[in-house]
């Protein structure tokens, strides 16, 4: 069973994708840092409350009997640092990929082509056909 399993791994790339998920998730993590400690501060001085976690729009703040107000908002500054988040784990993740994965080079020119006349495969330079001996290009 042991030997099925390491079978199963090697072949089946099981090994790599996990090692791709927790490198994934690692990345993940080193650019939700740069987001939030390097990135968001200087998008707060833009937001009014200066605090881009607490951003919000009030919608309707109701005071009871006691005077405790609750309020109606909508918290959009949390909402905009996951977004920023989403935007640069995907522009990271997208140059890494593009580092890795090159584009597979051009076929080499076919080494023969054939005959318009006699249909006869000749080598690609030929100027005449050795079996009929007509002119191709």
């Amino acid at each position: 069973m042991l030997k099925d399993f390491k079978v199963f791994l090697t072949r089946s790339n099981a090994l790599a994708l996990a090692v791709g998920v927790i490198i994934g998730a690692a990345t993940g993590k080193v650019v939700s840092a740069v987001v939030d400690d390097l990135l968001m501060p200087i998008i707060g001085l833009i937001l009014p409350s200066g605090d881009w976690k607490e951003a919000k729009i009030v919608l309707r703040t109701v005071v009871d009997a006691q005077g405790k107000a609750t309020e109606s908002a909508i918290s959009y500054g949390h909402l905009l640092g996951t977004i920023v988040d989403f935007v640069f784990i995907a522009l990271v993740v997208f140059l890494i990929t593009k580092a890795f994965l090159k584009s597979p080079p051009a076929p080499p020119a076919p080494l023969t082509k054939v005959c318009p006349q006699c249909l006869e495969v000749i080598p690609a330079a030929a100027m005449r056909c050795r079996a009929c001996t007509a002119v191709v290009a």
